[in-house]
């Protein structure tokens, strides 16, 4: 493997186990006794260690050990989570984070990073010592309180609950004739260990009249402490196994080391016996003695007991080892499965093989053209199978870049946590919708804006404590993110449960600030939008996180560029809702084409309702008001003619297609293809619940569209967010349906508006 190929595979696996360690940390700080987040965190520090040592990286070895060592004690439950180690341990993930930075950069860290690391490295020790020093305590209290004795059977299957191992020793009746002393095995025993307590079992002797002198009738029980493995243990006993029954439990804190093990253990298919004795809990002879008792039970005619309830009726293994092993089998199964269907794309070829597609479409579509043209029935089919499997790929290649937006949500619990700690305010932070799918474009760049957000509902929208129970709300604040998909498109909502906008704030400060006219009528979804406007802000302070009136600003233009909008609904006193409507991708859409005079426009298919002829009737019953009576329902529409001042297609183009026309009439059936009859329609569109028409010249169909941005130039035209290339060559815009339906819904506002105002003086006049 190439070593380069191999430090980026580090790199990204490093951050992913990065992601996760933060997100178990600020899932522990409210569970500090879940064993498991704590167990997860670790293996992550110990992941990245471990990794970083293959490849020299001896800084990130240094730093990452010492968090090691905290998360150690941890574990060990010589120090507690408590908030304040949580916030050490985000900070030194963090750190961890910038370290694995410089190496994807490929240089060393700088001075100050380094400084960074011996300074969280004295914090971490802190921590350490203050685990040590509360240590003494319980030594002393497990000096002066031993642990109970136990008798094998007693633990039930689950061991003892102490740190030392447990010996139980039941020596054959012959083990002395045979030249064996069972005492000098227990004396062996010291040699690398302690004996803690012993003792002797005499309930087996017989009356004196019976007794053997030779035979044995004794029996021991040992707690026994060594920092020796299992295997050695048994390994004092080797010369008597066959005159001995040697059962031998380890310490309670094994369990958690056995557990590590197992987890440790490479991804490979194994036996759970085979788990268990490379894990060390089990050696190989007591496997073998429970495979003998499956044979036995199987010979008997006995349903044959899988090996770890064998393991665990014979006390040679705790429940929770055996659990874990079986996890273990559980999750290689998993993986091997998901290795199947998943592989590791690099993101710049999968956008280059969307590329690619977005040509072959348009090619597609030329194609299909000059078929039509040739009127040659073959190619037309030919050229419609082709447009067919063209669409099924692009779809699939689609479906490609589409990923959650849960992982983007996930990250702000930890905005959420830092910046309540920071402004003094309790805020819980409640996530919905987090397996929807948009493209992952998207996804990278929707981050920014919401991160601002959220900083801005905490800052200025949820209120402080106080404020709250004295409007009779829960002292902590709520703030919630929702993702959906609504109308073709996704939609993002961040709620809080704060104050809300106040509308005469907002109006009053747009008049001061000359962006609202005093007299101007505006709705209240206008009013809403200033917050957008640049500069503009009615917070009564300044601080590092809002109230400059400068992130709204960039937060509607980073939307607008990703083609979606922004909603605002505010109830002052009860909370804000900001809703971003996002398009599902921005690479390829199915679109519809119309034609205007002699240019030709897109709208996205998923917006289209239905299209309706203009007749003169409803032109003139609309009484220049452009509104339309569909169906008793009042329908606003533009014109895109008058909007974009298209002018009437010069004298020679209406030759020419009066020519074509005359060609086309040989074919009927083309000719409706290719030269749809002069009328004007409307195409009825829908976005996020509000309907508007659209009046066009031609509905030309259904057209697979590959979006092409607009140049630096052209950026910013009302109406139009994008362009793409027909099979013509000519160039089609694409109709930015969202803006057009608010420029009509703005509209009709503000003509209710003036209307209202000017009624009341007319009374009065």
């Amino acid at each position: 493997m190439n070593l380069d190929d191999a430090l980026k595979t580090f790199v990204i696996e490093s951050r992913e186990l990065l992601e996760n360690m933060e997100e178990a940390l600020l899932k522990v700080e409210q569970s500090p006794d879940d064993a498991d987040l704590i167990n997860a965190i670790f293996r992550a520090a110990h992941t990245i260690k471990g990794s970083a040592g293959l490849f020299g990286l001896d800084h990130v070895v240094v730093f990452t050990h010492n968090a090691e060592n905290v998360l150690d004690m941890v574990r060990a439950a010589e120090l507690r989570i408590t908030s304040e180690l949580v916030a050490l341990l985000l900070e030194t993930c963090d750190h961890m984070g910038a370290l694995i930075d410089h190496v994807e950069a490929g240089n060393a860290p700088p001075e100050e990073v380094g400084s960074r690391s011996d300074e969280l490295i004295d914090r971490l020790k802190s921590h350490a010592n203050q685990g040590a020093a509360s240590a003494p305590e319980s030594t002393a209290m497990a000096v002066s309180e031993p642990p109970p004795f136990v008798r094998e059977g007693d633990a039930a299957g689950s061991g003892v609950e102490s740190d030392n191992w447990h010996i139980s020793l039941r020596f054959g009746r012959d083990v002395l004739r045979n030249g064996m002393d069972p005492v000098s095995f227990i004396r062996y025993l010291t040699t690398f260990g302690r004996i803690v307590s012993i003792v002797t079992l005499t309930e087996a002797i017989p009356g004196a009249d019976q007794m053997d002198a030779e035979d044995c009738y004794l029996g021991f029980e040992l707690n026994y402490q060594t920092t020796a493995d299992k295997a050695t243990i048994e390994g004092a006993f080797e010369f008597v196994q066959d005159d001995a029954r040697v059962r031998i439990l380890p310490p309670h804190s094994k369990v958690v080391e056995y557990h590590d093990l197992i987890q440790s253990l490479p991804e490979e298919e194994m036996r759970l016996g085979e788990i268990l004795v490379r894990c060390g809990t089990l050696t190989p002879a007591e496997l073998d003695l429970a495979l003998k008792a499956q044979t036995e039970a199987r010979a008997g005619g006995e349903l044959e007991p899988p090996i770890g309830e064998v393991l665990v009726s014979q006390q040679v293994v705790r429940p929770a080892v055996v659990e874990a092993a079986l996890q273990k089998q559980k999750q290689v199964k998993d993986n091997k499965g998901g290795d199947a269907a998943l592989i590791r794309v690099n993101a710049e070829t999968l956008d280059e093989h969307i590329n690619l597609i977005g040509e072959l479409i348009i090619a597609s579509a030329s194609i299909n053209l000059l078929a039509l043209k040739s009127g040659v029935p073959e190619q037309i089919e030919a050229a419609s199978v082709m447009n067919r499997l063209v669409e099924n790929v692009r779809d699939s290649a689609l479906q490609l870049r589409m990923v959650q937006i849960g992982a983007t949500f996930n990250k702000f619990q930890r905005v959420v946590r830092d910046v309540s700690k920071e402004i003094g305010k309790d805020i819980q932070l409640e996530i919905s919708g987090a397996e929807t799918e948009l493209d992952k474009t998207v996804v990278e760049k929707i981050g920014d804006p919401l991160t601002h957000l959220i900083r801005n509902s905490m800052d200025h929208g949820i209120e402080s404590a106080e404020v709250r129970l004295a409007r009779g709300k829960p002292a902590q604040g709520t703030l919630r993110l929702n993702a959906y998909h609504d109308s073709g498109s996704i939609a993002i909502e961040v709620t809080d449960d704060g104050g809300g906008l106040s509308k005469e704030r907002i109006l009053a400060k747009a008049i001061e600030r000359g962006l609202v006219k005093p007299d101007q009528a505006l709705g209240d979804n206008e009013i809403h939008n200033l917050i957008f406007e640049p500069g503009f802000s009615t917070a009564e302070r300044v601080n590092n996180l809002s109230g400059r009136g400068v992130g709204m600003d960039v937060v509607r233009r980073n939307i607008t560029a990703l083609r979606g909008s922004t909603e605002i609904d505010s109830v002052e006193g009860v909370g804000t809702t900001i809703r971003i409507r996002l398009p599902l991708t921005l690479a390829i859409i199915d679109g519809f084409l119309v034609g205007v005079g002699a240019s030709s426009f897109v709208v996205p298919l998923e917006m289209v309702e239905e299209c309706v002829e203009l007749t003169q009737e409803e032109i003139d019953a609309s009484q220049g008001r452009d509104h339309l009576n569909l169906r008793g329902e009042l329908l606003p529409f533009i014109r895109l003619k008058d909007l974009f001042d298209i002018p009437e297609p010069p004298a020679a183009i209406q030759d020419d297609e009066e020519e074509e026309g005359e060609k086309l009439a040989i074919d009927p059936e083309l000719a409706f293809l290719l030269q749809p009859v002069k009328r004007e329609n409307v195409v009825v569109v829908n976005y996020a619940g509000h309907r508007a028409g659209l009046v066009v010249d031609t509905l030309q169909g259904e057209y697979q569209t590959v979006i092409r941005p607009l140049g630096a130039v052209f950026n910013g035209i009302e109406g139009i967010s994008g362009f793409t290339i027909l099979g013509t060559g000519h160039v089609a815009l694409i109709l930015d349906v969202p803006g057009l339906v608010r420029r009509v819904a703005g509209r009709d506002v503000r003509r209710h508006a003036l209307a209202s105002n000017y009624a009341p003086s007319e009374q009065t006049a």
